[in-house]
């Protein structure tokens, strides 16, 4: 505990390699890399940059002095520029030609293109195993039956496998998005103030082919195939807004799945993992709450709210750039992928756990399978040679009721008044005899089983996993 505010993604929910990834080192130590691979291009391109220049500067990439940065910038008011002269106290032989021909945005926005790239790429392995939990939850109760319902009301019998099918998809729809942002991520390369690449015109003497085989050079260094065909200053803010939409996709599946299983836990029917020892309520000892998917809910709230900022900053940004994009991404970006990153913990712990409760869930399809089988009742009666209008009446009249006798909390008796309507010609015992659960879930059970084997197909070395949840 300390005495300053920390977030609750640091303190409480997020893991340590996500923590990692946004934290000072990495975004620091990044920035020195880029100046490695600015100088040894350079250097390697004619520039009046040596070998022992680049070197002294690699082997200082980890020794930042947070101090001396922290002073020179409370001086100069400016954060990459209080970096080069931080760097240059510890490399001095090179201290003169780092950041030669460079503006600030090619540490700060390539720094970032290198991080949110490879936290997509972290996060996607999280969400496979999330989907791996489904695929192995979805195969084994393909073809238990359940009640399904539209608009939270009875309807038709789906299984249990089948309804984790309609999350899996979601999630898999979210894969795709991932994979289209971590695709279409290009580096922004050293470009200049404007992004034409002018200073490098005078340094190069206005070789383009070197400028282009420079920027072509500092990309490979840091496993980037293309840079942007043009640009301002700073890489084209869309890409946030294609970044944080993706994230924000992951959360709207996790908030429906998670949304699903709070409904489901009320009924009795499914229960989120609850450890021996855990408390449900401070006064009511006996509850037994949905603690993480009412999380997920909540976090996905945030994620999907501040999603909302780099479309706001994308659409504001004037000419070649301007500075107002500069503290809320400081934030909004960090926090996304944070909170994505929480969000797939407690999806995955909670998929790896989903409990069935199988009598619950086949006492409440049999409450209600006199109403679904009434369709099959009255085909059976009209071979009989019932009167099919006539039938559909009496199923109507009787189950209304019905519904009002188990309104006042009474047993379901359909099938009793149905026999007691001789016109109806079917006695209780031949009824029954057609509420088999298994005859009305259509082709769940070959639905479930392809469409799982056609994601393990896709996705062959996923293997399902439990994340450690901290709180």
């Amino acid at each position: 505990m300390t005495n300053k505010y920390e977030s609750p993604l640091s303190s409480r929910y997020a893991s340590d390699y996500m923590l990692g990834l946004f934290s000072s080192d990495t975004r620091y130590q990044t920035w020195r890399k880029l100046w490695v691979a600015l100088a040894k291009a350079e250097s390697n391109l004619g520039l009046p940059v040596t070998k022992e220049q680049v070197e002294e500067l690699q082997a200082h990439l980890t020794d930042i002095d947070y101090d001396v940065v922290a002073k020179r910038e409370k001086e100069v008011r400016h954060d990459v520029m209080a970096h080069v002269y931080a760097y240059g106290q510890v490399a001095p032989s090179a201290a003169g030609i780092i950041h030669l021909g460079a503006t600030s945005c090619y540490v700060t926005d390539n720094a970032d293109l290198v991080i949110y790239r490879d936290g997509l790429k972290y996060l996607r392995g999280e969400l496979l195993k999330v989907v791996a939990n489904l695929a192995d939850f979805a195969d084994k109760y393909k073809a238990l039956p359940t009640l399904g319902y539209t608009h939270y009301q009875p309807a038709q019998l789906v299984t249990v496998g089948k309804r984790a099918t309609l999350w899996m998809q979601d999630f898999m729809s979210d894969l795709e998005e991932i994979d289209f942002a971590i695709e279409n991520i290009k580096f922004l390369g050293c470009r200049g103030t404007t992004g034409t690449e002018a200073s490098f015109m005078e340094l190069f003497k206005g070789d383009e082919a070197k400028i282009m085989e420079m920027n072509r050079m500092i990309a490979a260094d840091f496993d980037f195939e293309e840079c942007f065909d043009v640009c301002g200053q700073t890489y084209p803010r869309k890409v946030d807004s294609r970044i944080l939409n993706a994230l924000s996709s992951v959360a709207q599946s996790c908030y429906r799945m998670a949304n699903d299983i709070r409904l489901l836990q009320h009924d009795r029917q499914l229960e989120e993992p609850f450890e021996k020892n855990q408390i449900g309520s401070s006064a009511m000892a006996y509850k037994r709450n949905p603690m993480r998917s009412e999380r997920i809910c909540s976090l996905a709230r945030y994620l999907m709210a501040d999603a909302m900022n780099a479309p706001m900053t994308a659409s504001t940004q004037w000419l070649e750039r301007t500075l107002d994009d500069s503290a809320n991404r400081r934030i909004s970006l960090p926090e996304g992928f944070l909170c994505a990153d929480a969000i797939l913990r407690l999806a995955q712990n909670v998929t790896d756990g989903i409990h069935v409760n199988e009598v619950i869930v086949d006492k409440t399809v049999r409450e209600y399978l006199p109403f679904i089988a009434t369709e099959n009742l009255m085909m059976e009666a009209t071979k009989r040679g019932g009167n099919r209008q006539e039938l559909h009446e009496i199923i109507r009249t009787c189950s209304m009721e019905a519904t009002k006798r188990m309104k006042e909390g009474k047993d379901c008796n359909l099938l009793a008044l149905l026999a007691a309507e001789k016109s109806f010609g079917l006695t209780e015992e031949e009824m029954n005899e057609l509420l088999t659960p298994s005859l009305y879930i259509g082709r769940c059970p070959e639905q479930v089983a392809a469409y799982v084997a056609k994601v393990r197909a896709i996705l062959p070395e996923v293997k399902g996993e439990s994340a450690e949840i901290n709180l």
